[in-house]
């Protein structure tokens, strides 16, 4: 059953193009005047896989100074938590401000595997630690590589790309860390819809992440349905890969 991470890979839509080669690219772009980051908000988003119910998803806010800490969650449901059980866990810090991340921790049991790793970036040192646990196999991994300015992560770019523009037919990059690479990812803003999910009808604008190396390249497709507003709440997010299409629309707000 190949639905493995993909279940919950759209919180970290930019982990398709996890693995490329470390490059630098353009710098973080600053926030546009006036956006914040939300503060004690719960996003809840239903999975589906294909045509069936899949999982359910949610995503936390909380500010702590300074910093926010974005927190995720991923479950699968009904007759896909038989066939592959999945339940996954992220967490971000990064500066309210800036958008730089600070850690980036991952929880992931997926079937028989299960990996736990964190993601440290010292921009005093100019270096992105990684330290993975493979609680199975009982292996560990320890890598460490140079950072040059501020960079975001696969969880915390989805909300850090909400702080731009967002302008029809525009583009812009962001520096993701993962895995100890840098990879520059090119967000366009490729139309304007309309998109109905379970919390109500939205107008909205299509953005496509893509990056030029790494297993993003040819091996499928990722959008994400920003409201078409200040806020640019991702309504609505989509990969579609060979074997399937998986999507999250967005079930309600809670603000605790």
């Amino acid at each position: 059953m190949k639905i493995r991470a993909q279940a919950a890979i759209l919180f970290c839509a930019f982990a398709l193009g996890a693995g490329a080669r470390s490059q630098q690219g353009d710098p973080l772009p600053p926030p546009r005047a006036g956006f914040s980051f939300p503060d004690n908000q719960t996003l809840n988003y239903s999975v589906d896989w294909r045509v069936f119910p899949a999982g359910v998803a949610a995503i936390h806010f909380d500010a702590e100074g300074a910093r926010e800490q974005i927190t995720a969650s991923a479950e699968t449901i009904g007759a896909i938590n038989l066939l592959f059980h999945v339940g996954d866990h992220f967490e971000s810090t990064v500066n309210r401000t800036q958008g730089c991340t600070y850690e980036f921790d991952k929880q992931t049991v997926e079937g028989r595997r299960q990996v736990n790793s964190t993601l440290t970036v010292n921009y005093g040192k100019g270096t992105v630690v990684l330290d993975q646990q493979n609680l199975v196999k009982h292996q560990t991994k320890h890598l460490e590589t140079s950072v040059h300015g501020c960079v975001t992560d696969l969880l915390s770019g989805i909300f850090y790309a909400a702080s731009q523009p967002l302008e029809l037919g525009h583009s812009f990059v962001l520096p993701v860390a993962d895995a100890a690479h840098t990879v520059p990812v090119t967000m366009k803003v490729e139309s304007q819809e309309i998109v109905k999910t379970p919390m109500g009808t939205f107008k909205t604008l299509r953005v496509q992440p893509t990056a030029s190396a790494g297993v993003v390249k040819n091996r499928g497709d990722i959008w994400i349905w920003y409201t078409d507003d200040q806020r640019h709440l991702p309504v609505q997010m989509r990969a579609r890969l060979f074997w399937g299409t998986i999507t999250f629309r967005l079930t309600g707000i809670e603000n605790k």
